[in-house]
């Protein structure tokens, strides 16, 4: 079992490092939250390092990097915003994997090349209004009719919602009920009766696209047509790799608070000593470092099975729960620690904590990963309609 990363990663996280100080990403992702504008400049720089659709398959412009390789870009520029994080995110652990694992030859050669060159995006569409946790409950139906697939329904939450040119559209096939009757198509921006609503504001993530989506007699292509009904378990095979990437964000965000903090600590003085000599602080920042570097090994492990095309629905799970919850605690420990600061916009950890909240909500909430992680603990499934 080793803990470390290869030399390839290491140039690539130290590449990563380098970009941040030329490109004042500190700086940007204040100006992202106070203006609550997309970096969209950065996707050009980004493709041209490579960074876009690197875990893709190389015949298709990828660069056929692991899962875990992804992940720690990731949480490199997650640890300044994910916002700017976020185009590697999409590129990599998002649905346009879908695409890459389980889409046609033709689908591929239309899609991901555009993709790694940060021509196009892919945006997953799960939630509805009366659908999230229980993805077997979806109303967005596709019918076939006089030979011609329409989609028909609604999405919410959608991130990339409005500004992706690709829709990954988790759907129910017919009548049939259950997960048997689930798959998903592509459908293009601009597609007649597409349609998108107004743009979310949330409390944080500012900056990032997200927007209802409607579908009223939508015809799909039957070459749009990624994951049939019945193959279920492959869409969820994918999400499970988007797990970690959701982890990674929280990796990143909670490691970005904990480096704001010890700073802070060494110079901030009281009682003519810096902060850090105080046993109180020192118990923060030790936790701190220890939630993270747990947090770490979990998410590592699930990327690392997901690198090798195998996640495991279990580590996938444990390591997006502990992560989403370990974000919330070191961004509040990071805030008690510089006290005023800490609150006050004009510092970085007021808009890490609020970023800190969305991802337990986003992928799978933490009540319904750990009915998730009971099912395979016990070797049973729990039915939550009984």
């Amino acid at each position: 079992m080793d803990f470390s990363v290869s030399k390839e990663q290491a140039m690539l996280l130290q590449s990563l490092q380098d970009m941040g100080k030329r490109e004042k990403f500190k700086e940007l992702a204040a100006d992202i939250d106070r203006t609550g504008e997309f970096p969209h400049f950065l996707i050009n720089k980004y493709a041209d390092m490579g960074l876009l659709g690197m875990s893709l398959s190389p015949e298709y412009g990828g660069m056929g990097e692991s899962s875990l390789t992804a992940v720690l870009a990731i949480e490199a520029l997650a640890g300044y915003s994910p916002m700017i994080a976020a185009p590697v995110f999409e590129s990599n652990v998002g649905p346009v994997r879908v695409i890459d694992m389980f889409g046609t030859g033709e689908q591929k050669q239309r899609i991901i090349p555009g993709v790694c060159k940060g021509e196009y995006s892919v945006s997953v569409c799960m939630t509805e209004p009366e659908a999230g946790s229980d993805l077997t409950s979806l109303s967005t139906t596709l019918t076939e009719k006089n030979g011609r697939y329409v989609l028909n329904g609604q999405k919410a939450f959608i991130t990339g919602g409005g500004i992706a040119s690709h829709y990954l559209v988790y759907t129910r096939f017919g009548e049939q009920k259950g997960y048997k009757g689930i798959g998903a198509v592509i459908v293009e921006k601009g597609a007649p009766g597409f349609r998108f609503g107004k743009q979310e504001e949330f409390m944080g993530l500012r900056g990032m696209p997200s927007c209802d989506l409607f579908f009223d007699d939508v015809v799909v292509p039957e070459e749009n047509i990624v994951i049939r009904k019945g193959d279920f378990g492959n869409l969820m095979l994918t999400f499970d790799i988007e797990r970690c990437g959701n982890a990674a964000m929280c990796l990143g965000i909670a490691s970005g608070a904990f480096e704001t903090a010890k700073a802070y600590a060494a110079e901030r003085k009281a009682f003519d000593r810096p902060i850090c000599e105080f046993q109180d602080v020192q118990f923060k920042i030790a936790d701190m470092a220890m939630k993270i570097d747990a947090a770490r090994l979990l998410v590592y492990r699930a990327a690392n099975g997901a690198g090798k095309g195998l996640p495991s629905i279990y580590e996938a799970s444990m390591g997006k729960c502990f992560a989403n919850e370990m974000v919330k605690e070191v961004t509040d420990m990071a805030m008690q620690i510089l006290g005023g600061y800490g609150y006050s916009k004009e510092f970085p950890v007021e808009r890490m904590l609020r970023d800190s909240r969305a991802w337990g909500v986003a992928g799978g909430t933490l009540q319904m990963l750990r009915i998730t992680m009971a099912g395979m603990v016990f070797g049973r499934r729990f039915d939550q309609r009984k």
